[in-house]
């Protein structure tokens, strides 16, 4: 019994007490990762900063999505998975709010260009921290009125 509460607390990872100037360098690499692979037509790249999950949200142009292969699947149809058909992606961080030692939000715009999907407009991403390091796991993205 012993062993098995010894393993809970030592198997369980490390504990973060805080937020610190690492995280938000590692959150800010995850999203210049993010556009990286979207500017040379790698979705699943650009997926990579999403919690592979199914309580992923994403909400965009009024709808809610739930779950990595919803999300995944609404970017292939409207953007397909090659550089010519994605465009270029840019992003300008605005803020970046922690909350507590394992969660933060990101405040920013976007702009894509260099496609017919050409848009711009702001997003808030939730970000957590987990064993795999932070991932996206909310995502509300909103495109400026033309």
């Amino acid at each position: 019994m012993r062993a098995a509460l010894l393993c809970l607390v030592a198997c369980a990872g490390p504990q973060h007490s805080s937020f610190t100037p690492r995280d938000d360098a590692a959150l800010r690499t995850v999203l210049a990762s993010q556009a990286a692979a979207w500017n040379r037509g790698d979705l699943d790249g650009f997926m990579a900063g999403y919690a592979h999950s199914p309580d992923l949200v994403f909400t965009s142009g009024g709808n809610i999505r739930h779950g990595y292969d919803e999300t995944i699947a609404k970017y292939k149809a409207k953007y397909g998975t090659d550089q010519a058909t994605m465009g270029h992606l840019g992003f300008e961080l605005l803020s970046i709010q922690h909350l507590g030692a394992d969660g933060a939000i990101v405040l920013g715009r976007w702009k894509l260009t260099d496609t017919p999907n050409a848009a711009g407009g702001v997003f808030s991403v939730a970000f957590e921290r987990g064993a795999d390091g932070w991932k996206i796991v909310h995502d509300h993205t909103s495109a400026d009125p033309r």
